[in-house]
C-alpha cells in the first residue's frame, strides 16, 4: 500500500511539473524564423530601446550590461542570463516575456519610471531565435 501511494504521489508531482512547463511554453512567443541573427544587427536595437538605460555603464542594475555582446554573455551578478542554443529556457527570454515566477525579474518592469513598454512578441521571438542560433 505504501509503495502504491508513493507511486501515485510521484506521478502526480511529475504531472504537475510537466503541465506547468507546458503552460509556460504555451505563453512564450515562438522563435522568429529569421536566420543569421546577430547581436549587433538584430538584438542591440531592441536592448537599446528598452533595456540599456538601466543595464549599462557604472550603475548597471544587477551588474548586467546589455550594451555589448560580451556584457550579455557575461550575465549579471546572479549569473548567466542565457544559454546559447536554448532560448526557450534562457532567463532573459523568460524575463522579457514576463514568465518568471518573481515579478521583480520581469523586464522591463511593468511600472517603470522611464515608461518602457513590455517587449512585443516579435521582439521576444527575435531574442529567442538569436539565442537558439548561438547568441553571436
Amino acid at each position: 500500500m505504501k509503495i502504491t501511494k508513493f507511486i501515485i504521489i510521484t506521478l502526480a508531482a511529475s504531472f504537475a511539473v510537466t503541465t506547468g512547463a507546458l503552460a509556460q511554453a504555451a505563453k512564450l512567443p515562438p522563435a522568429s524564423s529569421k536566420q543569421g541573427l546577430t547581436y549587433a544587427t538584430d538584438i542591440k536595437p531592441i536592448f537599446d530601446a528598452s533595456c540599456v538605460d538601466c543595464h549599462s555603464g557604472n550603475r548597471a542594475k544587477a551588474r548586467l550590461h546589455l550594451e555589448t555582446l560580451d556584457g550579455v554573455l557575461n550575465g549579471s551578478k546572479e549569473g548567466k542570463i542565457l544559454t546559447p542554443g536554448d532560448g526557450a529556457n534562457s532567463l532573459i527570454v523568460k524575463a522579457v516575456a514576463h514568465l518568471t515566477k518573481d515579478r521583480d525579474d520581469w523586464m522591463p518592469p511593468l511600472h517603470n519610471k522611464e515608461g518602457f513598454k513590455p517587449l512585443l512578441p516579435e521582439e521576444i521571438g527575435l531574442i529567442r531565435a538569436w539565442i537558439d542560433q548561438g547568441a553571436k
